[in-house]
């Protein structure tokens, strides 16, 4: 029997196997009207495609929602890598989970902005205000809105019988 934290028997050393869920909720700290934000989210993009990670976000010029998913090794990566790298960006973990498969594909944006009138539906049903600010919602609130806002976007794939 080894010491070694990351030995695993089924050869799953790191967590390079396992699937994580994490979302996270994030606010714009600069004083720009959200176009700083917005080419942090494209390099963010570029980076998760490379490394295998996907990812629905959910924004509007101040704030965001963004759920990604990957091995738990890359996840934790990211992680570190935004908070390292993008100080100007305040984050805050909602929610961590193993999953058995992902539920996107690709990164999926929706820009939350109050005149498309189907968000502004969605938003209503989630909100206690008028405004999107996902520091004033419950984690249940938060989980909800992501697959509310994606997850009747994402193909349905019926099962064969």
């Amino acid at each position: 029997m080894q010491n070694d934290t990351n030995y695993s028997p089924n050869g799953n050393e790191c967590g390079e196997n396992t699937l994580i869920s994490l979302t996270y909720i994030g606010k714009n700290k600069g004083k720009n009207d959200g176009i700083e934000l917005i080419r942090t989210l494209e390099k963010w993009r570029i980076s998760n495609k490379k490394t295998d990670v996907t990812s629905a976000l959910a924004i509007n010029d101040n704030y965001f929602i963004q759920n990604i998913e990957g091995s738990r090794l890359v996840i934790n990566e990211v992680l570190a890598q935004l908070l390292a790298e993008y100080p100007g960006v305040a984050l805050n973990v909602v929610e961590v989970k193993e999953i058995k498969g992902r539920r996107w594909d690709g990164f999926l944006i929706e820009y939350l902005a109050p005149s498309s009138h189907g968000i502004a539906l969605t938003l209503k049903s989630f909100l206690a205000g008028e405004d999107f600010n996902p520091y004033l919602m419950k984690q249940t609130q938060i989980i909800s809105l992501i697959k509310a806002i994606f997850e009747e976007k994402e193909p349905q794939v019926e099962a064969v019988v």
